[in-house]
C-alpha cells in the first residue's frame, strides 16, 4: 500500500468509510465553488468518485490520496494525481491537484501534501512532467501551484463548462527538493 508521511499529514490510499466525510467536503459549495460548473456532488457521486481514484491507482500507479492528519487521523481532502481525461488539451501529461475541507484551509496543509505528492511523482514514479489545471481566479490554489514552483503556462476554457482555466506546469528539470 503507498502512503507518505510528511510531518502533519498522512497521505494513503482510500477506504470505504472515507466516503461519508469526503461527500461532506464535497457538499460544502465553498469547497466545490472552482471545480467543474462550481456544484457540489452527493455521497452517491463521491462514492463512484473514490471507486474511480482507486481504479486509476491500479492501472496507472498512482492516483488521488485520501489526506488525513496525523494526529487525529481526521480525513481532510484529498492531492493527488491523476490523467486529466476531461481535458484532452493536457494528455499525456499527468495532472496534480488537491481538495480539503474549508476548515482546513489557511493552515498550509494543501501546499505540504501536495509538495509530497509532486516528489512522488517526479522521484518516485518518475514523471518528467506534471501539470495543474486551475480555474482562473482561483488564487489560493495558483498560490499552492507556485509554492511547488510550477509556472503558468498557458490559458484556455474547460472542454465543458466553459470556464476560464489557467494550466500550471512544471518538469523534473525545474524540480527543487
Amino acid at each position: 500500500m503507498t502512503e507518505i508521511h510528511t510531518p502533519r499529514l498522512l497521505l494513503r490510499r482510500w477506504h470505504e468509510d472515507d466516503v461519508p466525510f469526503m461527500a461532506e467536503i464535497n457538499a460544502d459549495p465553498r469547497a466545490r465553488r472552482w471545480v467543474g460548473d462550481g456544484s457540489v456532488i452527493d455521497a452517491d457521486t463521491t462514492a463512484e468518485d473514490i471507486e474511480r481514484w482507486e481504479e486509476e491507482w491500479d492501472e496507472e500507479g498512482f492516483g488521488l490520496f485520501a489526506v488525513e492528519l496525523l494526529g487525529s487521523g481526521e480525513l481532510i481532502g484529498f492531492t493527488g494525481l491523476s490523467m486529466a481525461e476531461f481535458f484532452p488539451e493536457v494528455v499525456p501529461d499527468v495532472a496534480i491537484g488537491w481538495r480539503l475541507g474549508p476548515q482546513f484551509w489557511g493552515q498550509g496543509y494543501a501546499s505540504e501534501a501536495a509538495h509530497a505528492t509532486l516528489e512522488f511523482a517526479l522521484q518516485d514514479r518518475g514523471l518528467d512532467r506534471v501539470v495543474a489545471v486551475l480555474r482562473t481566479g482561483d488564487t489560493a490554489s495558483a498560490n499552492v501551484a507556485r509554492k511547488l514552483g510550477m509556472a503558468p503556462e498557458r490559458e484556455t476554457d474547460h472542454p465543458a463548462h466553459g470556464v476560464p482555466l489557467t494550466v500550471h506546469a512544471i518538469d523534473l528539470t525545474e524540480y527543487q527538493a
